[in-house]
């Protein structure tokens, strides 16, 4: 059974209310258009259930009406023609529905209507004449609201019959495609269809004229308000934000307390060695660090589909569109962009709520640019070592920071639409579905649906990577240094004396050393190294290169880096941060001269907002995208971007003698 309907009919709610939990989303075979499969029993026999990308016409005009028509017609390689087609159309927006109407069933396959959304109808005043509708179309209609489950088991009836018949018994749709004043098909098409779909409603529909002000066209008056709307908006999207930062703070802190659990189980459990360290360091560590982005996707796709239910995401994508064409993007880009500043994981598969490909490409390229969560750490202790008792002043490098990364966006939005993605956004045209109450099982559904993407596909790319980068830190083994063994000799000497603090004092210290050491000799410590030369014109040291290669891993990984290689240690780093600022703050080049000048601060700081360093997010956008194609050039132009805004900040300051 494939259902097919108009955006906004109600087509998922009812996927949802036929098949529950036995769905999941896959991609179509050769594309990156994702369709839901899921499963339902009628009359003792399982049923495969396809939700078809939403359409308006199987002329297709988009890669997502595309492929639902060519799901149709059973073009889709790996996919059986469908038994059923279950069509999905809008009770309170009946003729605009029987235009794809028309064309659904000239297919000439065995179909069922689900008239949805009819008690909305009725409330409105619509009155339909199901028999004379079915009679028009030639197959059976069934009321139904997909919300409170209204008309659901006849639905399943009327499936079980269909799907029970050997022909199709539907009678082929009269005058569909004829104006009426033409004898031929072909001339006049949407004339044509448009004509037909405005007689049957006319024949099927009488309705009562709302109200002069009603209630929703002065909810409108606000939402749609050229200013009152975007600052609504605006309001809108901090609430859902601030949810998501206050509310996923505890099941992520959770996440991560298990897994160093976990970790701290596995350590003590498992002898020293290799195996012990890539169990705890690179596949507890990888899988800790990709679940502990579910809580914010879980938040973020749930409010979404609030939103989106409710009909106030349509109004939204309106009242900013003006605002986001200006620079090549849709309206609709505003709600990944702004989710983007929790983490850019989530916002780049949020960004399917825009439906031209083009649009949505560029907005998946430029996410990574708005300041994420995961810079915050970066950020603290930059702002920490240029400004460590000037609050006011940390909090302008902090906004600067955030502007940096929105103003840098929309440039590269820019950029692009003349270069590798040309066209202007294209202009957004819907028609505003009306309010209804959102459906909550419908929002833990794709909220389930979407965790259980993320895991499945982006989480198996990101442990993978982690494991590889853990190797790169872990090998070649080296020995130990010599005032590492020396630390060593003399903690077990303090211990039979009875010093124990002064024993671990002097093996913290050696464990640090060693530490050190192993990362600076591995092929991540060889690699910064390497780059050191590059990385120099910028202010970098190798160490600091050692941080921004493991910080690939994530962001905020450089912290605990730079707290080894500078020998404070990872721990220590957390547990007193002061200790990692004055180290660093101490910190001398091979010349005697501090590393950490303002110059390299400042150059640290922009690097850190316009680089890419996620591999999480690399993960997801080639995932979104079906290719590695294009988060290997998002990688590309962030890197050049990142490398010469801190090559000018840097070279500036030291020109004019700060740092």
């Amino acid at each position: 059974v494939a259902l097919a309907g108009n955006p906004n009919a109600g087509k998922t709610t009812l996927f949802n209310a036929l098949t529950g939990l036995r769905a999941k989303t896959a991609n179509f075979p050769g594309t990156t258009v994702e369709v839901r499969v899921g499963r339902m029993t009628v009359a003792q026999q399982t049923i495969e259930v396809l939700d078809l990308p939403g359409l308006y016409t199987l002329l297709a005009a988009t890669s997502e009406e595309r492929v639902a028509a060519d799901a149709l017609r059973g073009l889709i390689p790996g996919h059986e023609k469908p038994t059923v087609v279950l069509l999905i159309l809008d009770a309170t927006n009946l003729e605009r529905n029987l235009f794809l109407a028309g064309q659904v069933l000239e297919l000439n396959e065995p179909t069922v209507v689900a008239l949805n959304m009819y008690d909305l109808a009725v409330k409105q005043g619509i009155n339909i004449d199901i028999q004379a509708l079915s009679h028009e179309l030639g197959c059976p209609v069934i009321p139904t609201s997909a919300r409170t489950g209204e008309g659901i088991e006849e639905l399943k009836a009327e499936l079980a019959r269909l799907i029970a018949a050997p022909v199709p018994e539907q009678a082929p749709v009269p005058d569909a495609n004829k104006c009426g004043g033409c004898s031929t098909s072909g001339d006049c098409p949407f004339t044509a269809r448009y004509s037909w779909a405005e007689k049957v409603g006319s024949r099927c529909v009488t309705a009562t004229p709302a109200a002069p002000g009603s209630l929703t066209e002065k909810i409108d008056d606000i939402l749609t308000h050229p200013v009152v709307g975007i600052a609504a908006f605006l309001a809108v999207m901090l609430a859902v934000f601030t949810m998501i930062f206050w509310i996923a703070h505890y099941p992520m802190d959770w996440i991560d307390g298990l897994f160093s659990q976990a970790g701290a189980l596995a350590a003590a459990t498992l002898p020293q060695g290799d195996l012990q360290n890539l169990l705890v360091k690179g596949v507890i560590g990888g899988v800790g660090g990709t679940l502990v982005f579910l809580p914010q996707i879980c938040i973020l796709f749930f409010f979404l589909s609030l939103l989106e239910d409710t009909g106030y995401l349509a109004r939204a994508a309106f009242v900013m569109d003006r605002l986001m064409r200006r620079v090549g993007l849709p309206g609709k880009a505003f709600v990944p962009l702004l989710s983007a500043h929790a983490c850019a994981v989530p916002a780049i598969m949020s960004a399917r709520v825009i439906d031209d490909k083009r649009d949505r490409l560029v907005t998946i390229l430029i996410a990574p640019l708005m300041s994420c969560s995961a810079r915050i750490p970066v950020y603290t202790m930059v702002t920490a070592l240029l400004f460590p008792d000037r609050p006011f002043l940390a909090a302008l490098m902090f906004t600067g920071a955030y502007t940096l990364g929105m103003v840098a966006a929309f440039g590269v939005a820019a950029v692009m639409k003349r270069t590798i993605l040309p066209g202007e956004s294209k202009p957004l045209v819907l028609e505003l579905p009306s309010y209804k109450l959102p459906s909550l099982r419908t929002a833990l559904l794709t909220m389930l649906d979407r965790a259980w993407v993320f895991i499945t596909k982006a989480g198996t790319v990101i442990v993978v990577i982690s494991v590889i980068l853990w190797a790169l830190s872990t090998y070649p083994k080296s020995e130990p240094p010599q005032e590492a063994t020396q630390k060593i000799v003399q903690s077990v000497e303090a211990e039979k004396q009875g010093d124990a603090e002064l024993a671990k004092t002097l093996s913290a210290d050696a464990d640090h050393l060693i530490a050190q050491s192993a990362l600076s000799n591995s092929v991540a410590g060889r690699i910064g190294r390497t780059f050191e030369p590059v990385l120099t014109p910028l202010g970098f040291d190798w160490q600091i290169g050692v941080g921004i290669v493991s910080s690939f891993w994530a962001r905020e990984v450089i912290v605990s880096t730079l707290a080894i290689v500078y020998g404070v240690g990872e721990n220590a780093a957390d547990e007193h941060p002061d200790s990692l600022y004055d180290t660093l703050r101490a910190a001398k080049r091979s010349d005697g001269k501090p590393v950490f000048t303002a110059a390299t601060c400042v150059s640290l700081l922009i690097f850190y907002v316009l680089a890419m360093q996620c591999t999480a997010t690399l993960a997801i956008v080639k995932r979104e995208t079906g290719s590695w194609k294009w988060p290997l050039i998002q990688l590309g132009y962030m890197t050049v971007l990142a490398y010469a805004a801190s090559f000018i900040a840097y070279q500036s300051l030291v020109a004019l003698g700060v740092g």
